[in-house]
């Protein structure tokens, strides 16, 4: 039984499924999850996005969902009592699952470990209660939950198992690149660099009203201050499109922005930078050797309860990975147009800026512990359940 919660962990699963049946064609998978796990096979009970939910407060609205779909899992966990449960992300919902499984003598994986090093670090108690073995994707988080008496292993992370997100793509920026073939124009002009900047507000309508609206204004300044400026703006697959759409003709106001459909990953290799909604999609623009502009905007009540509970100067995975402030992060207040129009504007203009940060994420990819993650994952998931009696 695999339990994934969200849509990057619709995909990992699908993935996690297609390396176990690999290496064992007689396993039948069941769980909750989304159109990916259903692709790899996997019979689907609880659709994934009727869960999917971002902030403290925000947790209220879908309250009732959320415990319809505990009470579910929970109950395919007696009637179906499955060889392993393995759980991906979505911490809150997954130790609640977690402890029926322990009461039913059910082992449990935990792929993609809860960030407790981050915040509610109280979770790990729970945890070493609930969970046989985590399979950890982040390269300091194996020592973190052994030096617990917590078994774990360092897999590295599923999106380097993607071959979609190109290797450290080669750009040109100063010209020549495919940025200005597209555009029709050279990387040096009368008037200097022609720029293509990525705006990706996020994978969830409600992303996407904080923070599209306040992207589009910091284009607009820019489109101002940086002479041949133009933007790609990135429609997730699992948007209300309409929405996007009417905030996007609500405030163009004549920008030159082309609209990228079917995910974030489309526009990394067309741009020279982006600003992005902090999330997964800002470790695989790293991935990709894209500089960005990190901001993130919750309700006011979520960020000051997220603030008494952060243990963590950065949120950046990026920048948590790396040691290091590397990319500028604007979070709630500071996430205004005109910060973040400076922000992109110093990253374009500074000399040497641009090509510095994209140096520096290129140990991105090393320091994650390069593919392979789900054929890890796979072996420790087979061995658990070889041992369960």
């Amino acid at each position: 039984m695999i339990i994934a919660g969200e849509a990057s962990g619709d995909l990992h699963g699908a993935e996690l499924i297609w390396a176990m049946r690999r290496m064992d064609g007689g396993i039948a998978f069941f769980g909750i999850g989304g159109k990916a796990m259903k692709r790899a096979g996997a019979k689907v009970t609880v659709n994934a996005e009727s869960l999917s939910v971002v902030g403290i407060t925000e947790v209220f609205s879908k309250l009732p969902q959320l415990l319809k779909g505990i009470a579910a899992a929970k109950d395919m966990l007696r009637q179906l009592k499955p060889d392993l449960l393995v759980l991906i992300d979505f911490p809150d919902f997954n130790l609640h699952v977690a402890a029926t499984a322990k009461r039913l003598k059910i082992p449990v994986l935990y792929y993609i470990s809860p960030q407790i090093w981050a915040w509610r670090s109280g979770r790990i108690h729970k945890i070493g209660r609930r969970v046989d073995h985590l399979a950890v994707i982040l390269p300091f988080e194996e020592g973190f939950y052994r030096r617990r008496k917590i078994p774990a292993t360092f897999v590295g992370h599923p999106l380097l198992d993607h071959p979609e997100i190109p290797d450290h793509p080669e750009k040109d920026f100063g010209g020549g690149n495919p940025v200005d073939r597209l555009s029709g124009q050279s990387g040096r002009s009368g008037k200097g660099h022609c720029y293509t900047v990525g705006l990706l507000p996020g994978s969830r309508d409600r992303e996407v009203i904080r923070h599209l609206p306040a992207m589009l204004e910091a284009a607009s300044l820019l489109h101002r201050r940086v002479p041949g400026i133009r933007f790609l703006v990135s429609i997730a697959p699992s948007l209300d499109t309409g929405l996007a759409e009417a905030i996007l003709e609500k405030q163009r106001n004549g920008l030159p922005i082309e609209r990228v459909y079917g995910g974030a990953r489309h526009l990394f290799s067309r741009c020279h930078m982006a600003v992005a909604a902090s999330g997964t999609v800002t470790l695989e623009a790293a991935i990709a050797g894209l500089p960005l502009v990190i901001i993130y905007k919750v309700s006011g009540s979520s960020y000051w309860m997220g603030r008494l509970l952060i243990r963590v100067k950065n949120i950046s995975l990026v920048n948590l990975i790396l040691g290091r402030t590397i990319l500028p992060e604007l979070i709630q207040e500071e996430a205004s147009p005109e910060r973040i129009a400076q922000e992109v504007e110093k990253i374009l203009t500074v000399p040497g800026r641009l090509e510095g940060l994209r140096a520096a994420l290129i140990n991105i990819r090393h320091l994650l512990g390069g593919s392979g993650a789900s054929h890890r994952v796979a072996q420790i998931a087979l061995q658990m359940m070889r041992e369960n009696p």
